[in-house]
């Protein structure tokens, strides 16, 4: 049986064309439906952009409060890298508003910028058009009005980063990294210091911590398992929770009432 007011952690392989907030919002309605109530949080650890793929947790209930924990596990990609032009939003959201020239470009050349510049310890400024927060405000929002957005750069670890393929001005990379990373901003920064310009056009996330994209279930997947589960009721999982609450106080009254008397034996 389900317990979604206790807390349940669920993977999901989100696909390209939808945010994460809306996998979040489907799910959360299933389970309102289901447990018969509106009180059921689902939250997610560690978004993906509307044009990315792939590992995307989501925890529900009391399992919310490892959210945290989870999204700061180390994270796999795999994106596609147009060289030789950039857009404003680093990705396919926005238009290309730059070419440069590629063709002195080698893979030789890639090999050694990435293993020279963008392994281990790097800094690394976000996107304008990310959720980092500019004055309480998403940065995204601003830079989708025309305003301009500075970010302040960031440490993060870039643990590996490898060619899948290169047909350039083609270019598909494997990317092992830390929390906070930005793979659009990755792709900016290798075309700079390839003396050119670049853009994503395609991300995957693989992995996060021992989570594989080949153990998620689709949105659609997930949904029709919910739909097949039986589930605890809210009143049957406040009864367990306070039954656990009262065991956990017996268990510490015991270990204080031991403390105590093997002091008294002591003097």
């Amino acid at each position: 049986m389900l317990n979604p007011i206790d807390g349940e952690i669920f993977y999901v392989d989100k696909p390209k064309g939808i945010t994460s907030f809306a996998v979040v919002k489907r799910i959360r309605a299933v389970l309102r439906t289901h447990l018969g109530t509106r009180q059921v949080k689902v939250g997610h650890a560690g978004t993906l952009d509307p044009l990315a793929s792939g590992v995307l947790i989501l925890c529900t209930g009391r399992a919310t409060k490892r959210i945290d924990t989870l999204q700061a596990a180390e994270k796999e990609y795999i994106a596609d890298l147009q060289l030789g032009a950039t857009t404003p939003s680093f990705d396919l959201e926005t238009a290309i508003d730059a070419t440069y020239p590629w063709q002195h470009i080698t893979r030789e050349q890639i090999q050694r910028v990435l293993q020279e510049q963008f392994t281990g310890s790097i800094e690394q400024a976000p996107p304008a058009f990310s959720a980092c927060k500019i004055d309480g405000k998403p940065a995204y929002k601003l830079a989708r009005k025309g305003k301009d957005v500075e970010i302040r750069p960031k440490t993060l670890v870039i643990k590996e980063i490898e060619i899948v393929s290169c047909e350039l001005p083609a270019l598909r990379i494997r990317v092992v990294c830390s929390k906070g990373t930005y793979i659009r901003a990755l792709a900016r920064d290798i075309g700079v210091a390839l003396g050119s310009g670049a853009h994503l056009t395609d991300l995957r996330r693989t992995r996060i911590g021992d989570i594989s994209v080949d153990t998620c279930l689709s949105p659609d997947a997930l949904v029709q398992r919910l739909d097949s589960e039986t589930y605890v009721t809210p009143e049957e999982a406040e009864a367990q929770r306070l039954e656990q609450e009262r065991i956990e106080n017996r268990r510490r009254a015991a270990q204080e009432k031991a403390k105590i008397h093997n002091q008294k034996s002591i003097k």
